[in-house]
């Protein structure tokens, strides 16, 4: 357990060398925030919804799922609510290798990420075809738990934490920018945290 004055001097460190966004704090707990109950999970009845601008739709199972390659990255983990959670080891599918199986077409440029509990978010689809956006569904090296989005999360590390979408089912591909359940109460509509962009106003 760290002492104030380690967590202070950690802090501080990752201030210095760029990893921690203006206005937050290092957390070593993981907080648990969301929106609605936590969804039931049952693999034998749960799919995976991709659809849109793609030539070839998708409706995977968890098995189907589970067979696609796999990744692990470790990345930082910054919530709008002001912490960040450094060097999380996550698992999981890239989200580049769903869009290469679902044949993303070029007029194609936002994704509309689906949840349980119909909770949305929006994001650019560069921004999830980056190397290390995954669909997670192992944390640190266990199994994700129910309360932090288990079984499946979207994880997009260089965005606030609520485009990392708990309990996700799935993707639309868009030409147009839509904006998603947070987005639409005052949320900013793309969310850096290095640039602090928490809500639409800034």
């Amino acid at each position: 357990m760290l002492s104030p004055s380690d967590r202070e001097r950690q802090e501080q460190e990752r201030r210095q060398d760029g990893r921690l966004p203006p206005g937050q704090s290092l957390t070593l707990k993981w907080p648990v925030l969301h929106e609605g109950p936590i969804p039931k999970f049952d693999p034998a009845t749960w799919t995976l919804d991709v659809g849109g601008l793609v030539s070839q739709p998708l409706r995977l199972s968890w098995d189907e799922l589970q067979a696609m390659p796999r990744k692990r990255i470790t990345a930082d983990f910054h919530c709008v609510t002001t912490w960040s959670k450094f060097d999380n080891e996550w698992e999981g599918v890239p989200f580049t290798a769903i869009a290469e199986r679902a044949g993303v077409l070029p007029e194609a440029k936002y994704v509309i990420i689906r949840a349980e509990n119909g909770y949305t978010t929006n994001a650019p689809i560069e921004d999830l075809l980056r190397s290390d956006v995954l669909l997670a569904d192992r944390h640190a090296p266990e199994p994700l738990t129910p309360e932090h989005g288990g079984p499946l999360r979207l994880v997009v590390p260089h965005l606030y934490a609520w485009k990392s979408a708990k309990w996700l089912r799935g993707f639309e591909l868009t030409a147009e920018d839509r904006p998603g359940y947070w987005e639409q109460v005052g949320y900013h509509m793309y969310g850096d945290p290095f640039r602090e962009q928490r809500y639409r106003r800034q």
